[in-house]
């Protein structure tokens, strides 16, 4: 099937956002990516989509290939076909077809997952043999490492492909990737970074993982923690390690992995690793696992982590995943709810998850608006404001964190006023929640992708002609922001 226009858009904006001053370079792009055609076709021939292949080995120097149709060196790419998952997925089978290096035989740059290095825009020329009119390609360049210990060999695909050649950075024939390159550190090391999996069972259980005791050895030691651990060499994707890590530790191989979140400590050096946290849905007995690392391996309801040697970071994902699925089917004995006596809630309270959301308006009245990845767990392709769930902090603090992390702002505590609450909850049975709007009346730095993982693209927004696709409770509290009303509610039952 084709790949969706919002696909392509959201990894053109992504791009954008990271090179704001190309936008007019790139307007050709853009308009077609407006038209109601299937750009990703090479049979659109009013401009349609190709992707590269950007292969940087140890010595950083660049892969380009001899193309026999235009006589040209280029780096490897080509057009997308069927069975392609993603724009990286075609320039990888490209890279495959043209020089014989199989995908797993590179790993993305860090940072470039997702995002191209460069867009390029060029025209083609008419083929009439083939029926085909001039055109042009809007190209999509991915970075990718080769990786030293594979030492793959190189099969050309003889009827496309004259030859190769790995050239100095200097000598790449794109002015753009060439200015691009110029600014990448392409000898550095792999960036150093962990993985850790967040494994659910249908009665909302836990599977936590108790660690040796080996003060000095290992870190924190004698702890419940999750399965995981560092990246290696090898890890082409910190989903990778995640499942490598689980294999290792566990012999564990779960079908459907998905992302959660990031998380970050410190190492050794004092220096700051990022965590990428992925959840899986798992209903086996963990006695039954060939466990090769720590004590053992147990299940935990969320609220039974107090009695646990347990760090609040762990503890507070666990509670934090818990609350963002959807009411369970079963219970902790295995029996539907319905059928289940279970104890009330103390005093009859229910618990309700905190979120802090940042109002910030710029001096034309605009509001800062981001647009939510593709595979976001809530609101999905959809423009929400700056927000977060608070950790063992006040809510403040979490603000402030939050803009930082998410979009590189800075945010004084004495420049934020509480503007609004809202009390809402998805539907009936769900967790409630209570949003705290929090306006900044004063701020450093412009809005920028610090977490693509989560957020697309941030923008200012008109409050008077705010986007379709909005989160709807967003939408309440920003009107009632300005009507300078304080609480709202959103989904309860009339």
């Amino acid at each position: 099937m084709p790949l969706s226009q919002d696909h392509i858009r959201t990894t053109v904006e992504t791009y954008l956002t990271r090179h704001p001053h190309e936008r007019e370079r790139l307007g050709a792009f853009l308009d077609a990516l407006g038209r109601p055609t299937d750009i990703a076709s090479r049979s659109t021939f009013t401009g349609h989509v190709t992707c590269g292949a950007i292969v940087v080995d140890s010595l950083g120097r660049v892969l380009h290939v001899l193309h026999l149709a235009s006589g040209k060196v280029l780096p490897p790419g080509g057009h997308r076909e069927p069975a392609d998952e993603s724009l990286r997925a075609t320039a990888l089978r490209e890279l495959h077809e043209e020089t014989g290096i199989p995908p797993q035989a590179v790993t993305p740059w860090p940072g470039y997952e997702t995002v191209p290095l460069d867009i390029d825009i060029h025209d083609m020329d008419a083929r009439p043999g083939k029926g085909e009119p001039g055109h042009q390609h809007f190209d999509l360049r991915f970075l990718f490492r080769l990786r030293a210990e594979t030492a793959p060999p190189v099969v050309l695909q003889e009827e496309e492909v004259g030859g190769i050649e790995w050239r100095t950075v200097d000598k790449v024939v794109s002015p753009s990737l060439r200015e691009k390159l110029l600014k990448v550190p392409l000898t550095v090391g792999q960036e150093a970074a962990n993985a850790s999996v967040l494994l659910y069972n249908d009665r909302g259980e836990y599977l936590l993982h108790l660690r040796d005791y080996f003060p000095g050895l290992i870190r924190e030691p004698g702890m419940w923690s999750l399965l995981g651990g560092g990246r290696e060499p090898q890890d082409p994707t910190l989903e990778h390690t995640a499942r490598r890590e689980l294999a290792e530790e566990a012999g564990l191989d779960i079908a459907d992995l998905t992302p959660f979140g990031t998380e970050y400590a410190s190492d050794d050096a004092g220096g700051t690793v990022p965590i990428a946290i992925y959840a899986g849905r798992w209903n086996g007995d963990p006695g039954e696992l060939r466990l090769t690392e720590g004590v053992m391996l147990a299940w935990f309801a969320p609220e039974d982590l107090h009695r646990l040697r347990i760090t609040d970071t762990t503890s507070d994902l666990v509670r934090r995943h818990s609350a963002s699925r959807p009411a369970s089917t079963t219970s902790r004995s295995g029996l539907p709810p319905e059928k289940e006596e279970c104890p009330a809630p103390p005093h009859g309270t229910v618990l309700n998850v905190i979120g802090v959301h940042l109002y910030l308006e710029r001096p034309d009245g605009a509001v800062l608006l981001g647009l939510r990845h593709p595979g976001s767990t809530f609101a999905p392709s959809t423009w929400h404001v700056l927000a977060g769930h608070c950790e063992q902090e006040n809510a403040i603090t979490c603000l402030i964190r939050e803009a930082r992390e998410e979009a590189g702002l800075h945010i004084e505590r004495q420049d934020v006023e509480l503007v609004h609450v809202v009390h809402h909850i998805d539907k009936a049975g769900d967790r409630p929640r209570m949003g705290l709007f929090f306006r900044a009346r004063a701020w450093s730095g412009e809005p920028e992708l610090r977490e693509p993982e989560k957020c697309t693209r941030w923008a200012f927004w008109d409050p008077n002609a705010l986007p379709d696709d909005l989160v709807p409770y967003t939408r309440v509290a920003i009107g009632k922001i300005r009507n300078g009303e304080p609480y709202s509610e959103t989904g309860w039952p009339a």
